[in-house]
């Protein structure tokens, strides 16, 4: 290891020599199902917070508001891992350096896991008064701090061992993980909904996906630890292609790679919300409709959007990724037009919504992620894209749900609509000044 490199733990470079003796490499497939694995149990712990806002926190901790305040509130909430994502960064950072990739992984997801299993045993306002509330709001901001330090860079040795031609195909991979999240959460709610009547629904039945998703993060541990412990990993590493750097230094050297990597995929990340998290609060709040019903669609949209993000990665090596991004965006500022006529025109309106609105999202979120990252220089690629990714989320989606529904509560969904064209045109502006990003990801 380089003399200027913090040693990892005696364990982690034990593991490692384990894999060299027993003639285990790193291959592609396996990478991809690493990453996959662990995008999925970061999204369904994602998409379980974000049902349970909509259907059980505005009951629960703020029945002394009425539904569209609760709402509000519990969006707000919501924000807050997105806002505490960056400091996680920042000190898992520092422990990654000290202590090793392999310690960095296992703290960040026992938090992760340990944060959203402790929320379900939270007690409701009627037992605990506002405490209950702040005690929702510590362990979400443990969930934002433990998902800034759950960044292992294996997305980053995908795109390393990624052909010239096929660097759109392996792009679009980690981001599978969003749909089937929401597949799994969606489905689980809508069970455990139909299941229950509605008194014991909100009294026990909504902790036990929050209990499943801890289950998920352990298994994601491991697989993602298979891969950090082996030699090649390790050799990427030492070359300084997967190594944390100074977090300072690394934010003086690349600032406006971050800035612009920052909004450069608003629009995906502005689409995702009008697609997941806002259309359940506006149905549940506004409509006749079932929101059994309505997870059910979400499930059947994710399938679709899951089928366009494949599709993306296809289109971005043939058109090139920029090309893509900036149709795609074009494509959701035209959708913005019509789509809050679709969600108020009643199921059907609903259904066209959804999945006409996953397959836009699966063309332009499957080459949203670290579309610049191939401009960082090596030392602070892995750093870089770690912070990138944390300012797009706290850009483009801590506040998406709360603005959308504010705006379209307050002045119609046609003001909806409007943020929604909003993203899609600072990603335009962002593609069109960075120079850099025509050269790179082309």
């Amino acid at each position: 290891m380089s003399g200027d490199t913090v040693p990892t733990l005696e364990a982690e470079r034990d593991a490692r020599v384990l894999n060299a003796a027993h003639g285990h490499g790193i291959h592609p497939g396996e990478i991809a199902i690493g990453v996959i694995i662990g995008r999925t149990s970061e999204f369904f712990d994602f998409f379980v917070y974000a049902i349970a806002s909509v259907l059980v926190f505005p009951k629960l901790f703020f029945p002394f508001l009425d539904p569209l305040q609760g709402t509000l509130w519990s969006f707000a909430i919501f924000a807050l891992a997105f806002i505490a994502r960056p400091f996680g960064t920042l000190i898992f950072t520092v422990i990654d350096r000290a202590y090793g990739r392999g310690a960095k992984l296992t703290i960040a997801l026992f938090l992760l896991g340990g944060s959203t299993a402790a929320i379900a045993f939270l007690p409701g306002y009627a037992d605990a008064g506002m405490t209950a509330a702040w005690l929702l709001c510590l362990f979400r901001m443990g969930q934002g701090v433990a998902l800034g330090g759950s960044w292992d860079g294996l997305a980053s040795l995908l795109a390393i061992n990624a052909p010239d031609n096929k660097r759109g195909w392996y792009a679009m991979i980690p981001q599978l993980g969003a749909p089937l999240g929401l597949i799994v959460a969606s489905l689980l709610f809508a069970f455990f909904v139909t299941e229950l009547p509605a008194e014991d629904f909100l009294a026990w039945g909504w902790r036990y996906p929050f209990f499943v998703a801890f289950a998920i993060n352990v298994v994601a541990l491991f697989a993602r630890l298979r891969i950090v412990v082996t030699p090649e990993y390790a050799r990427l590493f030492e070359d300084r292609e997967l190594q944390p750097a100074p977090v300072t230094e690394t934010v003086r050297t690349d600032w406006r790679i971050i800035v612009m990597g920052a909004f450069a995929p608003l629009a995906s990340f502005a689409m995702f919300h009008m697609v997941t998290v806002f259309p359940l609060s506006w149905v549940f709040l506004y409509t006749q409709n079932s929101p059994v019903d309505f997870l059910v669609i979400e499930a059947a949209a994710a399938v679709v959007g899951t089928l366009s993000i494949i599709v993306s990665g296809a289109l971005a090596d043939r058109l090139g990724r920029r090309t893509l991004l900036g149709g795609s965006a074009v494509a959701i500022a035209v959708f913005s037009g019509f789509a809050p006529q679709l969600l108020s025109s009643g199921e059907a309106g609903e259904i066209v919504f959804m999945l006409f609105g996953f397959a836009l999202l699966g063309v332009s979120f499957g080459q949203s992620s670290g579309a610049l990252s191939s401009l960082f220089q090596k030392s602070h690629r892995y750093t870089g894209s770690s912070l990138t990714s944390d300012l797009a989320w706290l850009v483009g989606a801590a506040f998406a749900p709360l603005i959308a529904l504010w705006l379209g509560s307050s002045f119609g969904l046609l003001a909806a609509g409007g943020y929604l064209l909003s993203g899609a045109a600072i990603t335009l502006v962002a593609l069109w000044f960075n120079q850099g990003l025509a050269k790179n990801i082309d």
